[in-house]
């Protein structure tokens, strides 16, 4: 009897043990911090030890928000890229996929952050492109010291270098690295694609005391030139003027193309500005003269900076479908 009352007493102090137990690790865990969420698109800067041309300058980068809850943003200094990855294509998963710089536009004095980058970036690498949205220095804000020939390009072409050193981390064919930009990141984008350097050709910026990453090519693979700006001689004055003469395509633009200018991809609308309506088709023929692959869309009733944009309907609301395609055709899509 007294051997069973000893048993019952045993259990029930082991069921008491075992119920403070769990209590205990319930409120451990309760009290533990919750791990940190890691930001898959969280900015990486093209320079570990800040850009060359930076230097002293520290003012933190100023978003605004528009009616449509679209972001801007200014005081660029220290210039990154956003990765967009494409979804199950990490380091060692099947084969390495096509990247593509994407370059905002914003007349070199802001960035339009959201409908010519970051919505971009995600429909490209759910279509199986990674997609890397570039925040470069802006020469144009007011009291700024960078340049577009200069602060500007070096960040497109960093930036191409930078994702081509991580091609292995990331996934992607360090072969298939191309630049999209939107008005004047088209600009960049089409200065990129003539003023490249070969594997251990330094850019201005680091000319002399570059890293490992600036021996790298910064050739791109493809250019895409969403209305892109700074294409344009000097309007013709007077009479020529007055009588709607069409701008010219920059005779600088035409002089660097060559059978080795990378293919380009372009599109604007047909109500955009003459300096883009009218001279992107003169760049369009200049790439076939030069012996460049290259496809123009021009769309009707369409204006300036479209971007990608859920209220847009129309042929124009299938571009990035378009884009997509020519990947394909061009054969960036599959190795």
């Amino acid at each position: 009897m007294r051997t069973s009352q000893n048993l019952r007493m045993a259990g029930q102090v082991l069921c008491a043990a075992v119920s403070l137990a769990a209590t205990l690790a319930v409120a451990q865990q309760a009290a533990a911090p919750a791990a940190a969420v890691v930001n898959p698109h969280a900015a990486v800067a093209l320079w570990a030890n800040g850009a060359p041309g930076s230097e002293g300058k520290t003012a933190p980068e100023a978003v605004t928000v528009n009616a449509d809850n679209e972001r801007s943003v200014t005081t660029v200094n220290n210039p990154s890229i956003a990765p967009y990855l494409v979804r199950g294509a990490g380091a060692g998963r099947g084969t390495p996929v096509a990247a593509v710089i994407i370059a905002p536009g914003g007349g070199h004095y802001k960035l339009t952050m959201d409908d010519e980058g970051y919505d971009v970036a995600k429909y490209l690498s759910g279509h199986g492109v990674a997609a890397f949205v570039l925040k470069y220095r802006l020469a144009h804000e007011p009291g700024s010291t960078y340049t577009v020939e200069g602060n500007e390009l070096d960040d497109v072409q960093r930036a191409i270098r930078l994702v081509r050193s991580r091609a292995a981390e990331w996934n992607i064919d360090p072969a298939r690295v191309g630049v999209m930009g939107f008005s004047a990141g088209g600009e960049l984008a089409v200065m990129a694609a003539t003023r490249w350097h070969e594997a251990g050709a330094p850019p201005s910026a680091t000319e002399g005391k570059g890293d490992e990453i600036d021996k790298l090519s910064d050739e791109p693979a493809f250019e895409a030139l969403m209305y892109p700006g700074g294409l344009g001689a000097a309007s013709p004055g007077g009479a020529a003027a007055a009588a709607g003469a069409v701008p010219a395509l920059k005779p600088e633009i035409v002089a660097k193309l060559s059978k080795d200018t990378p293919p380009a991809f372009m599109l604007c609308g047909a109500d955009d500005q003459p300096g883009i309506a009218q001279v992107l088709p003169q760049l369009f023929l200049a790439f076939k003269k030069a012996g460049v692959s290259a496809e123009l869309h021009e769309y009707a009733g369409v204006g300036h900076g479209f971007g990608l944009r859920l209220n847009q309907h129309g042929a124009v609301a299938d571009w990035p479908q378009v884009f997509v395609e020519w990947m394909d055709t061009k054969g960036f899509l599959r190795k």
